[in-house]
């Protein structure tokens, strides 16, 4: 299979790198586009004011062509599938990423928007998060992509497929099953620590909360959260039309009155 891989823990990252370097030897052609640093909660973000930069770099995987980009995730997408992949890809992937994207953080990932972004492009996309409990096994996981792209590959689909996945940091043995899911609904408890700067000035920072309980066991942080692979549909459908049809009846067109 033909496969760009992207994300957003920049182009050294362990994950993409094991993934990369996984899929190469297993005879897939790979093309690696992927920010020059570390791009967490960069979200759909594009750079319009900014020339984006690109170095090629040698990650010592042969046959891979790795690019990398001074922008976002979204960036390397678009201008890898416009200008740099000099193919036609089966799959856009977008990780693995280091920590899960669950929930409601969908909408903060640059990972996920990356995935979106080749979506939108009219692309299959997977973005790939593996959950970190202290420990990395990216070895399952990368395994398991293998095998997933395959069986995504036989499916006759009439749009491209948009696919959040999570995996537990654990070992096959370990690990429950895979789990079809939605996104679940419970926020991290934000912690803003307060702090002085050398010069005596107030700043905050953002740390992490911790874990989150979800008691709806068809959800993402349900799946992870008791050793299942989470895999949740995704599609961008942003208006409501509940609300759409109810405001009808209080708000008048009027540009049906020409």
């Amino acid at each position: 299979m033909k496969i760009l891989l992207t994300n957003d823990d920049g182009i050294y990252a362990d994950g993409i790198y094991k993934l990369a370097n996984f899929l190469i030897n297993q005879g897939h052609k790979i093309t690696l586009v992927a920010p020059d640093r570390e791009r967490s909660a960069a979200g759909h973000s594009i750079t319009i004011q900014d020339p984006l930069r690109v170095e090629v770099i040698d990650l010592s995987i042969k046959g891979l062509l790795s690019y990398k980009v001074s922008g976002t995730p979204a960036d390397c997408v678009k201008l890898g599938l416009e200008r740099l992949v000099k193919y036609v890809p089966d799959f856009i992937i977008s990780g693995i990423n280091d920590g899960p994207n669950l929930g409601y953080d969908v909408l903060y990932s640059g990972t996920v928007s990356a995935a979106i972004e080749a979506w939108m492009m009219g692309y299959n996309s997977l973005a790939v998060s593996l959950v970190r409990t202290g420990r990395k096994n990216c070895n399952y996981a990368v395994h398991y992509i293998e095998k997933l792209l395959y069986t995504l590959n036989k499916m006759d689909n009439k749009e491209p497929l948009l696919l959040n996945i999570n995996i537990p940091p654990l070992s096959s043995g370990k690990m429950k099953g895979v789990k079809l899911t939605k996104l679940g609904t419970s926020l991290y408890e934000d912690i803003f620590e307060e702090r002085i700067d050398p010069m005596g000035r107030k700043y905050y920072w953002l740390t992490d909360g911790g874990g989150r309980e979800e008691k709806d066991i068809n959800s993402d942080i349900w799946a992870v959260n008791n050793n299942y692979i989470s895999i949740t549909p995704l599609k961008l459908k942003l208006t409501n039309m509940r609300l759409f049809h109810k405001l009808k009846g209080f708000i008048h067109d009027d540009s049906k009155k020409k």
